[in-house]
């Protein structure tokens, strides 16, 4: 038996499904998986000794790659100042003042531990300012894992939405209404029949969650619109596009400016953090100067901040976002060139250094669209992918990254083991 095995054996034993996050343990795509010994640059090396091209990249967080040395030092120069204070400290001055530098819709901001605490502060913040209740998410989309998110459609596209998981409450789901990504007309139309109930619509500008889906170019405009003319609040979710698309994140690539935005994962250098944050009048609300009520031991830890801070700043050096996409674009043109050479349809695209594809004709609009994906073939490919040392996220409706430690090496390697894995997972 491999260490891997070995240690996930042990997992099982004191972890549900061995694993602390369900994709972890790759029952998308079969098999087990493999257990880190370390992560550098781009490459990840298991405790069996072997390595792999990572494209997983902490599912988004480390835009900068494993064990960035100017990250590693400013985490080091924190940690000999100590770890957790309980008060306030500078670095989280700084961060957020860069966040807002990059971020202007940021007026003011809270830092939190994670993305589902900020979607989940910035959904109790919308409903208080309009003194309503509904939201309206998306299919496809996830806002991690709180009772109001873990809801999906019900047979029509423009229903109340039914509980996800159990534990969910029907009461509280009945106030998440759920739309198709890329489909102003039905969230249009909830607005018609909800109109002065709907608090908020919550959103990825890139959907991240269900692969990678890109929005028409009319799509976030007609939610500006729709959000202005019925006093709703309007929620990026920029958890795993923000500074991952753009400098500015998906807002400044789409030119739309929400009320209110949710970081993580970049945010934060690879450390727990989340962000919530948007329009001053709107974050004067938060406690200790209004009302609306949300706290947190760790929020605004310093060794979190120094890792952010460090990482920001790295990413604003000049032509950085420029070089990454160039290198990812070159990545997405080779893998739809190894499907085309197989005979095999997908729909692979892009922003900036966020990826994805689907073995499906496309266009993929909406998660409909994704479900036509053949998850058995990706599973296959996955499988010889990884035996050959490239690491793709072990499920077909997950996107992918590529970070500024992946090199042109990184990028030739992978295409040629991709084709190499596709041709035996079309053999199988």
């Amino acid at each position: 038996m491999t260490r891997s095995g070995d240690l996930f054996d042990r997992a099982k034993r004191v972890l549900p499904g061995g694993v602390n996050s369900p994709v972890r343990a790759f029952r998308a795509v079969g098999g087990s998986p493999f257990f880190v010994a370390r992560g550098h640059g781009s490459s990840l090396a298991d405790v069996d000794g072997n390595e792999y091209v990572d494209y997983v990249c902490s599912w988004g967080a480390l835009i900068l790659g494993h064990a960035h040395p100017v990250v590693r030092a400013a985490v080091a120069q924190a940690v000999e100042r100590g770890w957790t204070y309980g008060a306030p400290c500078d670095a989280e001055v700084e961060l957020a003042e860069e966040v807002r530098r990059r971020m202007p819709s940021l007026e003011m901001m809270r830092f939190v531990n994670s993305g589902t605490e900020a979607t989940m502060a910035a959904v109790r913040l919308a409903r208080a300012a309009t003194g309503r209740d509904l939201i309206i998410k998306f299919d496809g989309c996830y806002h991690g894992h709180a009772d109001s998110f873990l809801v999906k459609a019900g047979s029509g596209v423009a229903t109340f939405g039914l509980p996800d998981s159990p534990g969910v409450p029907a009461e509280l789901a009945h106030l998440t209404l759920t739309a198709p990504f890329n489909d102003a007309r039905t969230v249009a139309d909830l607005f018609h029949k909800h109109a002065d109930k709907i608090a908020a619509v919550i959103v990825e500008p890139y959907v991240g969650n269900a692969g990678f889906i890109a929005p028409d170019p009319d799509f976030h405009p007609a939610l500006r619109l729709l959000c202005d003319r019925h006093g709703a609040l309007l929620i990026f979710d920029e958890v795993m596009t923000g500074f991952r698309v753009a400098a500015g994140g998906a807002q400044q690539q789409l030119g739309v400016t929400p009320d209110l935005t949710t970081l993580g994962k970049i945010v934060g250098g690879g450390f727990p953090v989340g962000v919530y944050g948007g329009r001053a009048e709107l974050m004067h609300r938060i406690a200790p100067e209004g009302p609306v009520y949300q706290a947190g031991t760790m929020s605004g830890n310093p060794v979190a901040m120094a890792a952010g801070l460090a990482t920001l700043r790295e990413t604003a050096r000049p032509g950085f976002y420029e070089a990454l996409e160039l290198r990812t674009d070159r990545l997405v043109a080779g893998i739809a060139a190894v499907a085309a050479s197989h005979g095999v349809p997908a729909s692979v695209s892009h922003a900036g250094s966020m990826w994805g594809i689907y073995l499906t004709p496309g266009p993929v609009r909406n998660y409909d669209d994704a479900r036509q994906t053949d998850t058995a073939l990706f599973a296959r490919w996955h499988k010889a992918a990884l035996a050959r040392g490239v690491f793709l996220a072990p499920s077909s409706f997950e996107a992918a990254f590529v970070s500024s430690a992946h090199s042109e090496a990184d990028i030739a390697f992978t295409i040629r083991e991709l084709d190499a894995a596709l041709g035996e997972a079309r053999g199988g």
